[in-house]
């Protein structure tokens, strides 16, 4: 089987929970190592790999993909930098600060034959998982509304300075809200129009940490919601059709356990406890759905399918140029209160 040689260009949380775990178990993927700034600690976990001094460095071993986990307002500029190395590349959400430097990404892949995903691993949660099953099974009948929530009970501000420092890529609607827009997009497509509310609520906040984004589309509406003050959890998904309604809470494990440092494994991976499943009610049942099971593995398969055997990366650059196009639309329409056509 052939090995992707790839480095990733950070190992805080990211690079240590969502990325080296899977890498390290893939068959397809060699972890050559990561670029560490000050503290060096990929070697803890992986003695075999490099600890990069300088992105310059990285890019001239021998990488094949490189995973540009930073902070968002440096996605552009890294991911052009590797692109422009020739080198394969997965860029964290949100995929950049605009729509012009989205595009201009996924112009420079394509002219270089290059192969560029967006990491949404949240299409791999085992709730959204689910919810796209009930929704393609027809059982809800015509959708009239649906409403996804990302709800958080976080009032303290985080001790990582590019979340909480006003910058292009700081705020909930950059973090947080490409989730919701992706997971909205992949299900419905682009919407029609798109008006958005954005707050900021915490004491001491200088960046967005709420937002109330409605899309609409020609014959029902999606609403996005995301909040550090919410204590009581509302359901995650809440879906309303014309024959019935399904109900959802968050319930995915994968990044819990991640964090506990479980390694991944293909067999009770994403397994959610029983008392998580969804609701679905119609008018011949009231019952809980079995969730299915999530599973953050099929994300790099689908890279790996894509650079190997030339296939369509599992989230493309498009997706992201989407996401973006979303969230500018979000920032125009709080600033003039009004909805925003695509």
């Amino acid at each position: 089987m052939k090995k992707i040689k790839t480095a990733l260009l950070s190992y805080g949380m990211s690079g240590k929970v969502f990325h080296a775990p899977f890498l390290d178990i893939h068959p397809g993927f060699e972890l050559l190592g990561s670029w560490e700034r000050s503290k060096k600690l990929i070697q803890e976990d992986y003695p075999s790999v490099k600890s990069y001094p300088s992105i310059d460095e990285l890019l001239s071993d021998d990488v094949d993909l490189v995973i540009v986990n930073t902070p968002v307002g440096t996605h552009y500029e890294y991911a052009k930098k590797v692109l422009l190395a020739g080198k394969h590349a997965v860029v964290e959400k949100a995929f950049t600060t605009t729509v012009a430097e989205a595009e201009e990404l996924a112009k420079i892949a394509t002219e270089k034959g290059l192969k560029l995903a967006v990491f949404q691993n949240r299409r791999w949660d085992s709730d959204f998982k689910t919810i796209q099953k009930v929704i393609s099974s027809g059982v809800l009948g015509d959708l009239v509304e649906a409403e996804f929530h990302f709800d958080r009970f976080n009032p303290v501000l985080s001790p990582k300075a590019h979340k909480e420092t006003a910058n292009d890529g700081a705020g909930i609607l950059k973090d947080l809200g490409p989730h919701l827009i992706d997971q909205a997009v992949a299900l419905f497509g682009s919407p029609e129009g798109v008006f958005g509310d954005i707050r900021v609520t915490r004491e001491g906040s200088v960046v967005d940490d709420w937002i109330d984004l409605l899309l609409t589309y020609p014959n029902f509406r999606v609403r996005l919601k995301a909040s550090f003050f919410v204590k009581e959890a509302n359901p995650a998904y809440t879906i309303h059709g014309k024959k019935g309604s399904f109900l959802k809470p968050r319930g995915d494990v994968q990044e819990d356990d991640l964090k506990l440092g479980k390694k991944p494994n293909l067999e009770s991976w994403g397994t959610e406890s029983e008392e998580l499943q969804g609701l679905l009610h119609t008018e011949t049942v009231r019952e809980k759905i079995p969730t299915l099971q999530g599973n953050y593995f099929s994300f790099f398969d689908g890279v790996y399918d894509a650079i190997v055997n030339d296939k369509i990366e599992p989230v493309t650059a498009q997706d992201g140029v989407k996401v973006m196009q979303i969230i500018e639309a979000a920032i125009a329409s709080n600033v003039q209160q009004k909805v925003i056509s695509l």
